[in-house]
């Protein structure tokens, strides 16, 4: 059984299960792990580590429209040091700083390899946006902030031995702003953790209806013109590779100007809501649902 069998197995036990936070009175609360043999290549920092690994974290938070408030993290290593364990703490601290939120501790464990899981806890002021909210036959798009395909071009850096660049891809901004702009205008909305492929998937399962969408309007990172040789490979990369943390949105067509004027962060269209039956397509070819999945 893989990780999306499990969640979609825990979902029947539990009613909250499904979304990217789980809702308590008017707070949300998302937890992740992440894992050194997965989630951080040779050459990540621990100042990059934490800020990735708590930002995961925040861009659940992101997600489900909320403000950000605080975070935690268990951090598990085989032999503590000085320096990691303060650069990883100033990492978490940071990208909380980044996003007003604090973060305010956690848990220390040794473990045959470095692990850490993160708590985030954001404020609604707002209904949360849920992932099943889209409707098809109406005029709403489907957006996505930012750009794609960071993390793809910083695991070709890393592996080339640019590890400075490499971090600087890996320290994403959580898009907890662009998250509370659409928070009243959005439908329906998850992050693009897994991709923008499966993201897309995700959110028509979950909202029972299709999307189609136009290969030439997915916002593709420069740096991953660095580290490809066509357009097709950075199209692949942009959007099945994951790990980019945007915000996957649906959103009528008359509410897009003032999500674009409430936010900074570019929103991109992708394309328009359809039927389910319709499926979930890219330039009138169906859209294989392929993604990031944890090992």
């Amino acid at each position: 059984m893989d990780e999306r069998a499990a969640l979609a197995l825990l979902s029947g036990e539990l009613d909250a299960a499904g979304d990217d936070a789980a809702i308590v009175d008017d707070l949300v609360v998302t937890t992740d792990m992440l894992h050194e043999r997965t989630d951080f290549p040779d050459g990540t920092t621990q100042y990059t580590a934490g800020w990735r690994a708590v930002g995961a974290s925040l861009s659940d938070v992101a997600a489900m429209g909320a403000e950000a408030t605080a975070a935690v993290a268990a951090y598990a290593v085989p032999e503590f040091t000085r320096a990691d364990l303060l650069a990883f703490v100033r990492g978490a601290s940071d990208v909380c700083d980044r996003v007003g939120a604090e973060y305010v501790g956690g848990d220390l464990d040794g473990h045959d390899e470095f692990t850490v899981a993160t708590t985030a806890i954001g404020r609604l002021t707002d209904d949360p946006v849920t992932r099943d909210g889209a409707n098809p036959g109406t005029d709403e798009l489907v957006c996505v902030t930012g750009t794609l395909g960071r993390s793809a071009a910083a695991l070709e850096f890393f592996e080339r031995g640019d590890t400075a660049r490499a971090n600087d891809l890996f320290r994403f901004e959580p898009r907890i702003a662009a998250g509370r702009a659409l928070a009243a205008r959005a439908t329906a909305m998850m992050d693009s953790s897994d991709g923008l492929a499966r993201s897309l998937h995700q959110l028509g399962e979950a909202s029972d209806c299709g999307f189609a969408i136009e290969s030439d309007r997915v916002p593709i990172d420069e740096s991953v013109r660095a580290v490809t040789d066509t357009d097709e490979d950075a199209l692949e990369r942009a959007t099945t590779f994951g790990e980019d943390f945007e915000l996957v949105a649906t959103v009528p067509e008359s509410e897009l100007d003032a999500v674009r004027e409430a936010t900074t962060v570019p929103v991109s269209v992708l394309g328009t809501v359809t039927a389910r039956e319709d499926g979930i397509t890219m330039d009138g070819t169906e859209l294989e649902d392929r993604g990031f999945t944890h090992g």
